[in-house]
């Protein structure tokens, strides 16, 4: 089991009304179980349980984001919407390789515009604008991979 496969199974678990979730796949055991006071926690088959990620408290996380500043925010005073990426994936800026991106900075964008595909377990999944606004800029790399909650592009609201 890679790392983005267990996001995936973490996000299921945090979205859903399931308290608890086994999954044994390719000799390697995982549970994922939800308290309702302190968060989502994943054990694996030859480990002691750990904090997921989503449930470690904000004032750490806050002190972390100057290790990945492409997961940092704007702050919230600022007049730009962040698109953010719903999954783990690689982004993708066009369609294919050889075709033109399908948001260029300066653009117009609609609610529903399709900005970019993130490509997860090869499942494209083209991700929208849920703004009108003006892309002012393109945050993450094409072909590099995103985390989850990662902004992706940055938009001026109309």
């Amino acid at each position: 089991m890679n790392l983005s496969y267990i996001k995936k199974i973490i996000k299921l678990v945090e979205n859903s009304a399931i308290d608890e979730l086994e999954l044994e796949e390719e000799g390697t055991k995982i549970k994922v179980a939800r308290n309702r006071n302190s968060g989502i926690f994943v054990q694996t088959a030859n480990t002691v349980p750990m904090v997921a990620p989503q449930a470690v408290p904000s004032h750490i996380l806050q002190q972390s984001e100057s290790v990945n500043p492409a997961s940092s925010s704007v702050p919230p005073e600022s007049k730009y919407h962040e698109v953010r990426s719903p999954i783990v994936g690689t982004f993708y800026r066009a369609p294919s390789p050889d075709a033109e991106p399908y948001v260029e900075i300066g653009q117009t964008v609609q609610v529903g515009s399709v900005m970019c595909i993130v490509e997860a377990m090869k499942l494209m999944n083209e991700i929208e604008s849920d703004c009108n606004g003006t892309v002012v800029k393109v945050i993450a790399e094409n072909g590099k991979p995103v985390e989850y909650n990662q902004i992706l592009f940055l938009i001026e609201k109309a």
